[in-house]
């Protein structure tokens, strides 16, 4: 636990290494949904699954590179306030879809 808890030094050129690594992840995960969409190279259901594919991949690569989160560094009451964020967000975007696909519904009878 103890080693856990301790703060791991990187050289600065290590630090430059992880940024850039972590840009260029981030830059690659959004030119995808980009490309997809301004290309139309695959159909609409399969755009919006790699839209969400990679920008749950993307939060993950902000996290690791930019927030240096890491799973055996990080306390657990990190992980827990990270994990209770996320659910809240799947609440309010499930929320959200539910009420206007209802709306929709609605509208079209």
């Amino acid at each position: 636990m103890a080693q856990d808890m301790q703060a791991q030094h990187h050289t600065p050129e290590e630090m430059r290494r992880s940024y850039l690594f972590g840009y260029a992840l981030a830059i690659i995960l959004t030119m995808i949904p980009f490309g997809v969409v301004a290309f139309g190279l695959v159909s609409k259901p399969a755009a919006i699954f790699i839209i969400a594919g990679t920008a749950i991949f993307q939060v993950f690569v902000h996290l690791r590179f930019f927030l240096h989160m890491k799973p055996g560094l990080m306390p657990r009451e990190n992980f827990m306030a990270i994990g209770f964020a996320a659910v809240l967000i799947l609440i309010m975007i499930g929320g959200t879809l539910w009420i206007m696909l209802d709306l929709h519904y609605r509208m079209m009878i």
